[in-house]
This record gives C-alpha cells, sequence and structure tokens, in this order.
C-alpha cells in the first residue's frame, strides 16, 4: 500500500508573488495553472495566530519529510491538467419536477449563481445523492457556475451571507477572496450554522457530513479526477481553514477532514481494485501459451494503470488536505476544531491502517492526549479504543504503547468522568490483545477506581479488575456454542479471590461498591447464592473471622443490588429508571434469591447468632424478600424457625444494629394483609411480654435498692435498649411503658443513683411513648380532657429533659438535647395546620429559661475550639468524624427551633456569629439558616446580624481592652465576618437598600453609645466597630453614602475631640463611603471589574464615562469572566512564557480556567504596542474594517482596546518601528511532549 509522503519541495519553492487564483487559471481555455503552492492560500494578516504551527510543526513533521511523492504530484498535475474538458455553451434543458433549476450563460457575469444546495441541507429532507446527482447536471452544463455554486454552498454554511461572483472568480485570487468576504462576515450575533441554537439548526452538522461524503461518493468515477473542481476546493477550503475568523476556520476544518475521510474511503477502494487486478494479471500471465489472452493481459495492465494514477491523484489531494488543513488545526486555540481534527485521524487509521497507523501519525494522538479540553481527550481515547480493539492491528501499536502507556493509566484519575471511563475501557483493550504491557504498578493503580463515586467509572474499573484477576482463574469455557454450568469449584474459587481482593487490599471497608463496580460484568457470579450460602454453611470452610463477614456482606449487597436494582448510597448515576427487561429481570431474581434464602435463614442465624457483627446483616435480608412466597409456596414452617432465633438473637444481644434490624424484620412480618400476620402478632406479643416482665422486675429491684452490681445495672440497660428499639417500630402503648419509666428518670433526676447507661434509653422509650400516644390521639377524636392530661404528661417530660441539659454525663445532655428540640418542633404552633385545630391544647411553647438553656447548651457542645476535640487523650479519625457528625445535628436541631418559630429570633446571633470561624464544620448549616431567616424577615434578619457582631466586638472589648483593638487578629476575624454577612445580601441593590442604611445607622449609635470622659483625648471605646460597618459600605447607593456621611458628622459633633488627632477608625469609614472611592474598593476582595465596551467619542466623554459609571450601583460578588481563549491572532513568546511554564506543570486535569485568569492579569502586557507586531496599511480597507467585526471574529475586547491604543497614541501602527522574528504561538499541549524524539 502506498503511504501518505510530503511535498514539502514544492511547498518551500513557491513564492506568495506567484501565486495566482487556481480559479482564474480555469477560466483560459483548457489551460490550469494550478500549483501545489496554490493549496496554500496566503491570507494578508499577519496578526492571526493560526499560523502557530507553521514553524513549530517543522521539526514534529520530519518523521514524513523527503519522500519520493513529491515528484509523482509533479507529473499527476500535468497529467490531470489535459483532462479538463473546453467549456462548451450549455445545451438547454427542462429541469426535471421539484430539483434545481440549471443556470446558463443567459446570467449578468457579475451575479453569482443563486444558490439552494445550503437550503436543501439544511432542510435535510431530500435525499442527498439526488442533490448531489443534480449538482452534478449542473456543472456539466456549466462547469464555471456549477462550482461557483458549490464554493457558494461551503461560504454559506459559514454563515457568512456574502457570496463569491463571476467578476471575483476571473479577477481574484484565493486570498483576496477570503479577505473581501472576511470584510463582509459583520454578523451581529457570535453563532454561525454549526453552533447556532435551535431546531432548524440541530440537524445541520449531520446533513452538512452526509453532503461532503456523498459528494465524494458520486464523484469518484468521474469528477473526482477531473482535478478542476477537487483542487480549487482543496484549495479554498485550505485557505479558510486559516482564517482568523472562528466560524470561517472551524466549517472548513470540519468540511476539509470529512473530505479527507472520503477521499481515504475511496483509495482504500482503489487499493483492493489493485490487489485484485495483480491477481487476475499473475493468474492471466500464468497460464500455459495456448490458454494465455494477450488482449486480456494488456487490458489488464492498462486497467493497473489507470489504477495507479488514480490513486497518486487521490494521495495527493489526502497530503494537501492533512499538511494544509491537519498539521494546522490539531491544535487550533477552539477545542471543537482540535476535537474534529482527532476524531477524523482516528478513522482515518482504522480503515486505511496500512498507510496511516504508524509512528508519524500517531504521535498527533499521543500529544494530544493532554489537552486541556474535555471533549479533545474523549476523542482521542476513543479513537485509540478503535485501534486497540482490533487485535490485527496492535503489533503495530507496541512503540506507540511503550511511549503514552503512563499518561493512559494516569487519565484513569481525570477529573472528568466521561474521559476517566473511556480511560478504563481503553486499558482493559490493552490488558486483552497486549499481553504483558500492564505492568502491576500499573494495574494497581487501576484498582482504587472500584471504589470511585460515580458508577460509570467504578463499573469500567470493576471490569478491569475482572479480567485482569477473576477471569484468568474463571474462564468459562464453550461446549457445543453453548455456555456450559459452572462448576461449584469455579465458582468458590470466584468467591475466594474476590475475599482476598477486598480483605488484602484495605482499600474500602464496605463491599457492598466492590459488588456494585462487578455487577455488569460479573453479576451471573456474584448472583450464585447457592454457591455463596454453601460457604457460608460448611463446617470446614476454611474461613477467617474477617472473611466470614466479608462474606455475608457481600451475599447482603449481591441479594440488595438484585432486589433493588439501584447502587449502593453515596454512588450517583445518570439513569433515571429500568428498562422493562430489566424489571423483569428484578422480578425473577427477587423470587430465586427469596426461594432459596428463606429455608437457608434460619440456617445462616443459628450457626452466627452469638456475633453481633454478622447477625445483623443477615436480619436485613428479610428487607430483599418477596414475603408473599412464605404463603404461596407453603413455607410456614421456615417462617416458625425464622421467628425462633429471631427471639434468641433480640434476647442475646443489646447492640443497636442488632436491635434495629431485628424490629425493623419483624415489622415486616407484622403486615395484616398477609395470611400469617395472627401467627407473627403473636410472636411480637410473646417477645415483648418477656422483655416487659423482665423490665418490671430489675426496676423493682433498682427502686428498692440503693446499690447494684455492674450485672444488674447491664441487664436493666439492656433491657431498655431493646424496648426502645422495638418502640420505634412497634405500637407498644398497651404495655403501659410509661409510668415506669417516667419514675426511674424521674429519680434520676432527682437523686442522681441512677447509672447514665440506663438512662439514656428511658429518655428515648419515652419520647417514643409520647409520640404512640399523639399518633392515637391524632386519629380520633380525642376529648379536652384526654389532651389536656397527654399535654401535662409531655410538659414533665420536657422538664425532665431540661433537668437532664445539666447533667455531668455528656451523652444524656446530648440525648436530651435532641429530643427536647424535636418535642419542641413537634408540638409548635404548626401542629394545628391542615385541619387538625383541635390539638390546638397541645402546643406548647418554652419558656425563656428553657430557651437560654438550649443557647448555653450550643455554646458548650457545639462551638468548641478544635484544640478542646480530645483533649487529654488520643482519638481516630473516624471518632472525630463521628464527633462532628453529632455535632451538626445539634447545631441542625438548634436551627429549625429557630426557624419554626419555637425559639425568639435573636437566638440566631449565637449561631451567625460563629459562621466565618466555623465555616468548614457548619458553613454550610449556617448558611441555609441564614437564608431561611431572610426569606421570613428581612429586616429582624438584617438586625441580628447586626447583633452578631455588637456581641462578638463587646467580647472582645472586655476581654482586651479599647487600645489597639483593631490590630487584633480576633478584630480581624470579626472583619472577615462582617464581610461575608455583606455578601450574604446577594446582588438585589435596589430591594436591600433600606436594610443596608438602617444597618450603618444602628451601627453608628452602637460606636458612639459610650462617650469618652469630659475633656479626655482618647476615642469612644465602640468607635472602632466602625471598621466593621465599612465592609457593607460597597452595598450602598452614592446617595445614601452622603446622608450617612451627614449622619456621622451629626453624630460626631456631640463627642469631644482633641484637636490634630483624628480618629482612624472614622477616617477608614468615611473612606468608605467617599463618592471617589477607587472602583476596586467597592469589592470586598479587590477583584477589578469587568471592562467597559470602548466607545467612540473624544477622551474627554470618554473619562466622562468613567466616572458615571463609578457612581452606579456596585456589583459585589462576581468576578468578571475572562474571555475564552478563541483568537488565532499570533502574539510574541516572551509574554506567554508564564503560561507554558503553567500549561506544563497543569496537566489536561488542571483548571485552564487558571491560565484564563493569568491571561487576564497579564491582558496589558499582551496587548501593549512594543509586544505586538502586525502588518497595517492605514490607507487600506483591509485590517481596519477586520478589527471591527463584531461577533465572529476573535477575541474583540482585545482589538478593542488595540483600537483604544490606536487612538491614544499611534506608535504601533508603523510596521517596521517594532518588529520581531515571527515565533511559534501559544501552544495548547503540553510543550513537553512536543518533540520529535518520542517515536
Amino acid at each position: 500500500m502506498p503511504t501518505l509522503r510530503s511535498s514539502s519541495s514544492l511547498l518551500h519553492s513557491s513564492s506568495p508573488s506567484s501565486v495566482s487564483s487556481p480559479l482564474q487559471g480555469a477560466m483560459g481555455g483548457g489551460q490550469r495553472s494550478l500549483s501545489v503552492s496554490s493549496l496554500y492560500v496566503n491570507v494578508p494578516c499577519d496578526d492571526r495566530d493560526t499560523d502557530q504551527t507553521s514553524e513549530g510543526d517543522s521539526d514534529s513533521l520530519s518523521a514524513d519529510e523527503g519522500s519520493d511523492f513529491e515528484d509523482s504530484l509533479k507529473r499527476n498535475m500535468k497529467k490531470r491538467a489535459a483532462k479538463r474538458p473546453l467549456k462548451t455553451t450549455p445545451v438547454a434543458k427542462h429541469p426535471k419536477k421539484g430539483s434545481r433549476m440549471v443556470r446558463g450563460h443567459s446570467q449578468k457575469e457579475s451575479e453569482p449563481p443563486a444558490s439552494d444546495l445550503f437550503d436543501a441541507v439544511k432542510a435535510a429532507k431530500s435525499d442527498m445523492q439526488s442533490l448531489v446527482d443534480e449538482w452534478l447536471e449542473s456543472y456539466k452544463q456549466n462547469q464555471d457556475a456549477g462550482f461557483l455554486e458549490l464554493i457558494n454552498f461551503f461560504i454559506r454554511s459559514c454563515g457568512c451571507k456574502g457570496t463569491v461572483t463571476l467578476e471575483m472568480f476571473k479577477k481574484m485570487s484565493n486570498s483576496e477572496i477570503i479577505r473581501h468576504l472576511t470584510e463582509q462576515f459583520n454578523e451581529d450575533s457570535g453563532d454561525y450554522p454549526l453552533t447556532a441554537p435551535g431546531p432548524s439548526w440541530k440537524k445541520f452538522q449531520g446533513s452538512f457530513c452526509e453532503f461532503v461524503r456523498t459528494f465524494v461518493y458520486q464523484c469518484q468515477y468521474s469528477l473526482l479526477y477531473d482535478g478542476f473542481p477537487m483542487d480549487n476546493l482543496i484549495s479554498l477550503l485550505t485557505g479558510l481553514s486559516d482564517s482568523q475568523v472562528r466560524a470561517f476556520r472551524h466549517t472548513s476544518t470540519l468540511a476539509a477532514m470529512k473530505l479527507m475521510t472520503s477521499l481515504v474511503r475511496v483509495a482504500l477502494q482503489l487499493s483492493l481494485h489493485k490487489d485484485n487486478n495483480q491477481r487476475q494479471y499473475e493468474a492471466e500471465r500464468n497460464k500455459g501459451p495456448g490458454q494465455r489472452a494477450p488482449e486480456r493481459l494488456e487490458s489488464l495492465l492498462e486497467k493497473r494503470k489507470e489504477l495507479q494514477e488514480h490513486q497518486e491523484e487521490i494521495e495527493g489531494m489526502m497530503n494537501a488536505l492533512f499538511r494544509g488543513v491537519f498539521v494546522h488545526r490539531y491544535r487550533d486555540v477552539l477545542p471543537e476544531i482540535r476535537a474534529i481534527c482527532i476524531e477524523e485521524i482516528g478513522s482515518w487509521m482504522q480503515s486505511y491502517s496500512s498507510s496511516f497507523l504508524t509512528d508519524s501519525y500517531l504521535k498527533y494522538i499521543g500529544w494530544t492526549l493532554h489537552d486541556k479540553h474535555r471533549e479533545v481527550r474523549l476523542k482521542c481515547l476513543k479513537a485509540l479504543k478503535g485501534l486497540y480493539s482490533n487485535q490485527d492491528l496492535t503489533a503495530r501499536l507496541e512503540l506507540f504503547t511503550s511511549r503514552f502507556k503512563d499518561r493512559m493509566v494516569s487519565m484513569v484519575m481525570d477529573r472528568e468522568y466521561d474521559v476517566a471511563v473511556e480511560a478504563v475501557k481503553l486499558l482493559i483493550l490493552i490488558l486483552k490483545n497486549m499481553e504483558g504491557v500492564l505492568t502491576d504498578a500499573d494495574c494497581e493503580s487501576i484498582y482504587p477506581v472500584v471504589y470511585a463515586s460515580n458508577r460509570a467509572l467504578a463499573s469500567a474499573a470493576g471490569e478491569f479488575l475482572y479480567w485482569k484477576l477473576f477471569f484468568p482463574e474463571y474462564e468459562t469455557r464453550m461446549v457445543g456454542g453453548r455456555e456450559r454450568r459452572r462448576s461449584p469449584h469455579a465458582q468458590r474459587t470466584f468467591f475466594h479471590l474476590l475475599l482476598s481482593f477486598f480483605v488484602e487490599s484495605e482499600l474500602h471497608d464496605h463491599a457492598a461498591y466492590l459488588v456494585d463496580s462487578l455487577w455488569d460484568c460479573a453479576g451471573p457470579q456474584l448472583k450464585d447464592w447457592e454457591s455463596l450460602t454453601s460457604l457460608l454453611l460448611e463446617k470446614d470452610q476454611n474461613l477467617g473471622d474477617v472473611q466470614e463477614s466479608t462474606l455475608i456482606e457481600i451475599l447482603v449487597s449481591s441479594v440488595r443490588q438484585a432486589s433493588e436494582g439501584h447502587p449502593p448510597v453515596g454512588r450517583v448515576t445518570g439513569r433515571k429508571g429500568l428498562t422493562a427487561k430489566e424489571r423483569k429481570i428484578q422480578v425473577d431474581d427477587k423470587v430465586k434469591l427469596t426461594e432459596h434464602l428463606i429455608p437457608l435463614l434460619p440456617q445462616l442465624l443459628a450457626k452466627f447468632s452469638a456475633d453481633a457483627e454478622k447477625v445483623a446483616p443477615l436480619l436485613q435480608l428479610l428487607n430483599y424478600f418477596d414475603l408473599n412466597i412464605y404463603c404461596t409456596r407453603r413455607l410456614e414452617k421456615h417462617l416458625e424457625l425464622f421467628l425462633q432465633q429471631l427471639q434468641e438473637v433480640v434476647v442475646k444481644h443489646a447492640e443497636p444494629a442488632v436491635l434495629e434490624a431485628g424490629a425493623h424484620a419483624l415489622y415486616l412480618l407484622c403486615n395484616p394483609e398477609f395470611t400469617f400476620f395472627s401467627r407473627v402478632d403473636f410472636a411480637r406479643s410473646q417477645l415483648v411480654d418477656l422483655l416487659t416482665d423482665r423490665f418490671q422486675q430489675e426496676l423493682e429491684e433498682l427502686l428498692q435498692s440503693s446499690f447494684l452490681d455492674e450485672d444488674e445495672v447491664y441487664s436493666l440497660a439492656a433491657t431498655l435498649k431493646r424496648l426502645s428499639a422495638f418502640y420505634n417500630a412497634h405500637d407498644l402503648t398497651r404495655w403501659e411503658l410509661y409510668e415506669p419509666c417516667y419514675r426511674l428518670l424521674r429519680k434520676a433526676v432527682d437523686t442522681g443513683e441512677v447509672p447514665h447507661q440506663v438512662i439514656l434509653p428511658a429518655l428515648t422509650l419515652v419520647y417514643f411513648s409520647i409520640l404512640w400516644t399523639l399518633t392515637h390521639l391524632s386519629g380520633s377524636g380525642a376529648s379536652q380532657k384526654q389532651l389536656l392530661s397527654f399535654k401535662g404528661r409531655m410538659v414533665a417530660f420536657c422538664e425532665l429533659c431540661q433537668s437532664c441539659l445539666s447533667d455531668v454525663d455528656p451523652e444524656i445532655q446530648e440525648q436530651a438535647f435532641v429530643l427536647l428540640s424535636d418535642l419542641l418542633i413537634i408540638f409548635s404552633p404548626q401542629m394545628i395546620v391542615g385541619g387538625r385545630e383541635f390539638l390546638r391544647p397541645l402546643v406548647f411553647l418554652p419558656e425563656a429559661t428553657l430557651q437560654s438553656e438550649l443557647a448555653s447548651f450550643l455554646m458548650d457542645h457545639v462551638f468548641i475550639q478544635p484544640g478542646e476535640l480530645g483533649k487529654g487523650h488520643s482519638q481516630e479519625d473516624h471518632l472525630q468524624i463521628e464527633q462532628l457528625h453529632q455535632r451538626r445535628r445539634l447545631l441542625a436541631g438548634f436551627c429549625k427551633l429557630l426557624l419554626f418559630g419555637v425559639l425568639e429570633m435573636d437566638a440566631a446571633s449565637d449561631v451567625f456569629k460563629h459562621y466565618n470561624k466555623f465555616y468548614n464544620d457548619y458553613g454550610d448549616i449556617i448558611k441555609e439558616t441564614l437564608t431561611r431567616a431572610r426569606q421570613i424577615d428581612r429586616s429582624h434578619c438584617s438586625r441580628i446580624l447586626l447583633l452578631s457582631l455588637k456581641q462578638l466586638y463587646t467580647e472582645l472589648l472586655q476581654e482586651q481592652g479599647p487600645q489597639g483593638l483593631n490590630e487584633l487578629p480576633a478584630f480581624i476575624e470579626m472583619r472577615d465576618l462582617a464581610r461575608r454577612f455583606a455578601l450574604s445580601f446577594g446582588p438585589q441593590q435596589l430591594q436591600n437598600r433600606d436594610l443596608v442604611v438602617m444597618l450603618h445607622k444602628e451601627g453608628i449609635k452602637f460606636s458612639l453609645s459610650e462617650l469618652p470622659p469630659a475633656g479626655s483625648s482618647s476615642q469612644p471605646p465602640n468607635l472602632a466597630f466602625l471598621e466593621l460597618l465599612s465592609e457593607f459600605s460597597p452595598r450602598l447607593f452614592h446617595q445614601d453614602k452622603q446622608l450617612l456621611l451627614c449622619y456621622l458628622e451629626k453624630c460626631l459633633q456631640r463627642v469631644s475631640k482633641a484637636p490634630g488627632h483624628p480618629w482612624g477608625s472614622v477616617t477608614t469609614y468615611c473612606h468608605s463611603l467617599s463618592p471617589v472611592e477607587n472602583t476596586a474598593e467597592a469589592s470586598p476582595q479587590g477583584y477589578p471589574h469587568s471592562k467597559k465596551r470602548r466607545i467612540e467619542g473624544s477622551s474627554r466623554r470618554h473619562k466622562e464615562d468613567i466616572s458615571s459609571s463609578q457612581e452606579e450601583s456596585l456589583q459585589l460578588n462576581s468576578i468578571p469572566p475572562t474571555p475564552t481563549l478563541t483568537s488565532t491572532a499570533v502574539k510574541c513568546r516572551q509574554p506567554l512564557e508564564g503560561l507554558e511554564e503553567m500549561e506544563e506543570e497543569g496537566g489536561s486535569e488542571s483548571e485552564f480556567t487558571q491560565g484564563q485568569l493569568l491571561l487576564g492579569t497579564q491582558r496589558s502586557r499582551f496587548l501593549s504596542p512594543q509586544r505586538f507586531h502586525t502588518s497595517f496599511n492605514p490607507s487600506g480597507p483591509g485590517l481596519g474594517n477586520r478589527l471591527t467585526r463584531l461577533s465572529l471574529m476573535e477575541e474583540d475586547e482585545d482589538i478593542e482596546e488595540l483600537e483604544v491604543q490606536n487612538e491614544s497614541g499611534g506608535e504601533w501602527q508603523d510596521p517596521d518601528k517594532h518588529s520581531f522574528p515571527s515565533e511559534p504561538g501559544l501552544d495548547l499541549l503540553d510543550s513537553t511532549e512536543l518533540n520529535t524524539e518520542d517515536f
């Protein structure tokens, strides 16, 4: 197979002055002056960075240079020029019905043919083949008009309303035509057909690509080798792809790459025809002298010669497209263009691997793996997947794999999940088709991904794990085309491998995520519950305690996955639901697992009943059963066995997890709709009777004796825990547990002799008793006497909880706080909403003493310094996390009391004043509380914010005194808090105007509320509070600032002040209210405002506009977005060095926006006159008009700054005054990867 070769000698030999229009050459009779240099149009625009690759690629492409394809290309030009048919006058022909009208010379020469190709492609309703056939018919009638129609189609597809006329076609070169079209490209919107929104443009790109493909397919036996249309079309697309207009560059690159793809298919067909021709020729020549046909041999030779010529012509076109478009655009500044190039070169390698699957082409994909944009990296990985999936091609990928394997492995941790998923799938193909390439270290870096939160990524990593560790030992053999039933030994091998990986890797504590990751690839193995249960029930299974617990967790996880069909908690999946087929499989699996596990569950509970860690998950299996099978399959005897084992487990254990699982399992069975309900209800009554009798006996012993040993305390606490757990799930009201528990708690509060192990479950039990009683009263028409009696019991319990808040044991305090906050919310005024007015007697509001105690508890148990946590003894990380979660629950309960109106809203100041200091731990809770409080009462919320600052300031003042207060770190933290409060007002300045003014006035009053002694030169002690108020000044309107300044002056007149000693706090506050304040100070973070558009006019008018813009409302909490880097203007290398260093260090996972912010800060350096070089003709219409394009010209804001510089000084207009040697522009890829030593 011939390989594409370079025509570099032709490229270097041509000069811009010798470039004549290939369109013009076609007009002069049959003579054509087309040369390869016409394929590279010189657009007279030196300020574009589309040339950034022209020099930078010279080294990287050296592997393709020095070939002998140049001579063949020269010969092709001569041969194909002779094939250009002479122009003839078109014969009049009636158009077909519904077809496009054929146009002849009767049109005016200056008027372009009215093409409706674009409209037909945009509509996407007509058949592309018939559309191309009609164009071919019109081209045969009039070649010039037909070709004009074709190129105008591509121009309109770019979104340009300009057209190429016949006069332009005759007299102008390609570069002049493109320059003219660029000047006419003055659309008001930045959208063009490929990016335009709306349903009419949704399918345009697909139709456009289909047209190009059909065009080449229909022309492959005729027009493709004519020379004139294809060469000139390639020349035009190459020139447009080098344009600084994004629409031209994007659309022409897409067209050129799709054209190249179609030509590759044609070249592949020609290659196959040549091989067939060669075989026919050899077969004919090997015949005997009597059987050989000389005429056939001669015809085969002529056919081979013709095929060779056609293949050389196709290769010339492909070489021109690759060198003229791909090499420059594969690292274009626009990611969509880069993605197009990478996607198409991947298809070339797959379809025509003999020519394109070489290291000289693979390096482009390898380099682009480091691209900063997600879509480009994704296209690279998908292209490589197509190559590695073909085992016949992997031998040619060895050098590429060794060079870029590390990068492909590292992309598993890509910040974009879809890129990481494709990277793992690519590594799976490498693992399957290239044995020994991935080392153990490479695989070990992929294993942890099975526990990723994204399910698609975790599932892909699970498949990799399966093929690497499990499949070699668990290979399924095929017998007679059917999968043979796996042996029990193979199944056990799989589970042993799974156990060893989970236990030995020590990557995670929950096997449910590992099961979910392997579900898609190893679902049948994981659903082999027969093997799982047999392993667990075997007496000599040689499994350790950890392995047994893990195997039980795997069993429960696989059962849950099969029954519910969704991943475990915390794992994100993009799917909305299950398909009908998946739902059917789910129902069948649920029936199978239920039938299998119902007889075995009592056996499993009996074997592991002594181990709470193993019993609790086994009891959870009942959640995923189809319980109707107990009835339909006549399995009541197994239900009896389960109830017996359940009672034994409950009596034997006191761990919360076991008791909750047992109570919930019994709750599932206690459904009145089941036929076995009476049997289960009787078992439940027996169990509760047993626990109640035991509790009554132990309680009497506790109340009568003054001392209990540890065993008696443990037994009573365990009984209370069991009753509390079952009271949570079952209504135990008829056992009347409230009175004995209340007596127990009353003794604990009065005497303090009751152990805390007993108090905790007793509190919970009374709480559940109150809730169940409320449920009964809400559902029936209770009398007033019953409601008042019930309220008395509830209030008595609240008083007990209030007493427990001052207990010495922190666990009792926290439990009392949680129960008290829940009860206060339940019995708040909200309970009568929804037609329950009869419950009004139950409404309970706490007194002031209880409110203050709740707030004090919050300060002592939630807002504690990090250093106080774990003081005196070491704690594990998980314990600290549990404590943090508990504190967050306490804070959330207090905030709910505030928002439901149970507590006075002013108590929120105790929460808000810790917003900044504890932002990492409770920031989300406090922010949500602040937002909800503002929704309830905006004015009151603003006063609470001010109150929070006053409280903090007063505390600091009492601790440190007034001297040097504003220099303390605590005061700086207060300023940060005030800034955060100011940001919470949002951008609605007009809506918050009165609130902010009120806040300033109240703050000024507070700052001057305490005056210094008469005749003293010291400042008022609260005066530094003005510095905190200055953080809210950017939220004020200009008029309000003036009024507040006057108000401050009036207030200060009452304060005696020594002359010549201005107070710093007053100066700072006045500066924040100054109307000439710097605009940067208007932003709390000091961010600059977004720059304004350039306004035509004098410099005086410009200054007036700037001063007026400073008096407008201030945009506080927004950072101006930096424009996306889309310019193709060539910028010098010196100001880009910092950015290139950053790109080398960042990798594809780094934020590309960091580079944008860096460019934003260095914009003045980029656009300075000394660093920007361009060819500029003041008298000509070219660059000046191009620089004023509004929408589709790149970096219009930068260009506007250039024009402002042009107005202020003309030193940069001289092209020779600040000239620099041309250097390669900004490279969007890692510069460390772009070298020719890779291959």
